[in-house]
């Protein structure tokens, strides 16, 4: 989300160099600076998409969902797209009937210009909550972008849906069914806000694989349980979270079959590239945290269960007490200790084990003979953190990203609407 009339210092975790996007065949894109809260710069992107593209997609499951992600879970049940359209500034969530409006109204100007029907639209906005969305102040524009849309455009799509991010998230992967080669691209947004819950902020996965939306929507809520949903900035799942996957199926002209089954063995190396490139844009926004200083990941070894083991790190990780003594290069594991013990699951108090990276700081249940304060806080002054927990109660695991929590997280969220 936006600071207004403050810049947000760039993430430690910035990359150097993004990642290059080559084209997908079938997907095209074109950016706008329409105004919608932002001065001189890009917020609205439209992505048209070829006939016969496959859709799938997993959306927050918030009470207070926004307008567009109630349509798009309608346009999910076609399992078809031909133009994906995304604007930043204004989540249009909260906005009663004239949400509703401005979504329709972008849909109906959108497959115009595409040639299709209003369900092959899917519409996402991100940024302020409850304040209306003049879908008025773009919707004119839609039948120039979807008109001048170029293929190699993922870095300029993947800037305008940003908000409080202080770089835009993108990765690429290749994989081989049938003996063809795919791509599979992808980008995201998020910075606060962050704690999906069936979905991420904004992501949208593109790929030329010829694969049906059944079998698509199977990898893609899959995946999604081990990726986006274990990576969390400050516990609080968005009205908007929208995580969408299209499939154009032009790598059946270069000899790959199409696949429909949701378990076919010939999407073994597909699934566990997309799995690999779903993990990466996760991590890249935890990187991202508003105001972070550190990146920390929670690995739970020894509960009952995964989701067991996912529940206890989602506890640690969205711990205040826990993320500010990190912030604080503070090695204070009794706060560990803390967030396993209230997070409802099964852990033995009297076999747990807790390391800051390789240093072992408690062990069966008291403070490990070993425990050198100064040498654990100077481990702590690392940028990245791992910090892991034996609960002792058996033998699944789960590993959550998260950042730390530092007072910039605070001014960016209490001057976000000044």
């Amino acid at each position: 989300m936006p600071i207004m009339g403050k810049a947000a210092a760039v993430s430690p975790f910035a990359p150097k160099a993004l990642a290059k996007l080559g084209p997908i065949e079938g997907v095209r894109f074109a950016t706008a600076e329409a105004g919608i809260r932002y001065k001189d710069r890009t917020d609205l992107m439209v992505a048209v998409l070829d006939e016969d593209t496959a859709a799938a997609g997993v959306l927050t499951q918030s009470k207070t969902a926004s307008a567009p992600v109630l349509w798009c879970r309608k346009s999910l049940k076609k399992g078809r797209a031909r133009v994906l359209v995304v604007n930043s500034g204004n989540a249009n969530a909260f906005t009663g009937r004239r949400g509703e409006e401005a979504v329709e109204l972008t849909a109906q100007f959108a497959a115009e210009a595409a040639g299709c029907k209003p369900h092959d639209v899917y519409v996402s906005s991100t940024g302020v909550i409850g304040e209306p969305l003049d879908a008025g102040k773009f919707a004119h524009l839609l039948a120039g972008l979807v008109k001048d849309a170029k293929a190699d455009a993922f870095e300029a799509a993947a800037r305008a849906i940003l908000t409080t991010d202080t770089f835009p998230k993108l990765a690429t992967r290749t994989a081989m069914i049938d003996g063809v080669e795919v791509t599979i691209n992808g980008f995201c947004k998020g910075a606060g806000m962050i704690a999906p819950d069936m979905a991420t902020m904004l992501c949208y996965i593109f790929t030329d694989a010829a694969i049906g939306a059944d079998a698509l929507q199977h990898l893609l809520a899959e995946h999604t349980k081990t990726t986006f949903n274990c990576m969390t900035v400050d516990g609080d799942t968005s009205t908007s979270d929208t995580c969408l996957l299209f499939a154009t199926g032009k790598a059946a002209d270069r000899g790959q079959r199409p696949i429909c089954k949701k378990r076919s063995k010939k999407l073994a190396d597909f699934s566990a590239k997309l799995h690999d490139l779903m993990r990466d844009l996760a991590i890249q926004v935890a990187k991202d945290g508003e105001g972070l200083s550190k990146f920390v990941t929670f690995e739970i070894e020894g509960a009952e269960s995964w989701a067991a083991a996912r529940r206890i790190a989602l506890a640690c990780a969205n711990s205040p007490i826990l993320k500010t003594a990190i912030a604080g290069e503070d090695p204070n594991w009794g706060r560990v200790v803390m967030a396993v013990g209230k997070s409802g699951e099964a852990a033995d108090r009297d076999k747990l084990t807790i390391t800051f990276g390789e240093h072992c700081v408690a062990r069966n249940g008291e403070r490990a003979a070993e425990y050198v304060e100064a040498t654990v806080a100077k481990y702590m002054k690392n940028r990245e953190i791992v910090i892991r927990v034996d609960v002792g109660v058996g033998k699944a695991s789960a590993t959550v990203w998260t950042c730390d929590l530092t007072h910039d997280y605070v001014s960016i969220n209490a001057d976000y609407r000044s």
